[in-house]
């Protein structure tokens, strides 16, 4: 998929997650939608997947960590055929395949049912660390969001990355510098992530534009370094590709209503 298709399919599912929580009167839109280009990049173009056989036992494997950003996984996975796009329409219904948060006993091309914040990480660990393990060239990849790294959990886990020598996992932060109760540094300051993350045995990639799809492809297909686990910390725009909803944090956790969402795809549509 060229550079233009991919734009394409992120405009795609930037209307998946508009009319998926519009429908539903209820979801996560701004940081799915800021996490759009990462998302899109790392399933059609680096990860060894099938929709036609999602449980492949040599496929590579994706955690999503922030699990309240659903709207832009099911977004990805429905525009790669893993079930079809009616579904939709029935995101956050009872009964539904597509919950609030991810199901992998539910939802083909699921690996890990996540939700509560700190956890993913945790699982995507385990994962690569199994797949070292049995000798398999599994690759495993993870994304948090930026307010999660307030999880002491978080820096469990990537001790343990470190210490096992992880190669085999990449994981991505979605920097978007909000969250539900206001900006990071209102809520508890993160400090200098890079920094941090490097101190704690990561290769560290720093994407000024995480929005930016050939800063998020250059990323990706750097070569890990030997024996260390790889960090993506993209600097994104939460609810980026909507006007009014970048940058505010208000729009962490309402769903548009049906102005909003009128407004919204014509601006998408433009």
């Amino acid at each position: 998929m060229d550079i233009i298709e991919l734009k394409k399919k992120c405009s795609d599912m930037r209307k998946d997650i508009i009319n998926m929580t519009a429908d539903a009167a209820s979801g996560h839109p701004g940081g799915s939608l800021s996490a759009v280009e990462i998302m899109a990049a790392l399933f059609y173009t680096q990860m060894r997947i099938d929709p036609k056989n999602p449980d492949k036992e040599d496929r590579d494997r994706f955690v999503l960590s922030k699990g309240h950003a659903a709207p832009c996984y099911y977004a990805v996975l429905g525009e790669m055929g893993f079930f079809d796009k009616s579904e939709f329409k029935n995101f956050r219904q009872l009964h539904s395949i597509l919950q609030g948060h991810p199901d992998a006993k539910k939802v083909p091309g699921i690996d890990a049912s996540t939700g509560s914040l700190g956890q993913g990480i945790s699982i995507a660990v385990g994962m690569a660390l199994g797949a070292k393990a049995q000798k398999k060239d599994t690759k495993v990849y993870t994304l948090l969001g930026d307010g999660e790294l307030q999880e002491g959990q978080v820096w469990e886990a990537c001790m343990a990355a470190a210490n096992y020598r992880l190669d085999n996992l990449t994981i991505i932060i979605d920097n978007n510098g909000l969250q539900i109760d206001g900006s990071n540094d209102q809520v508890m300051s993160l400090g200098d992530l890079h920094s941090k993350f490097k101190a704690f045995g990561f290769h560290v990639l720093e994407l000024p534009d995480g929005n930016n799809l050939e800063e998020v492809l250059a990323a990706y297909s750097l070569s890990t370094m030997e024996g260390k686990p790889k960090c993506i910390l993209a600097h994104t725009v939460k609810g980026k590709g909507i006007s009014f909803m970048e940058n505010q944090v208000g729009w962490h956790g309402k769903a548009p209503s049906e102005d909003e969402r009128q407004l919204a795809l014509k601006e998408l549509e433009g």
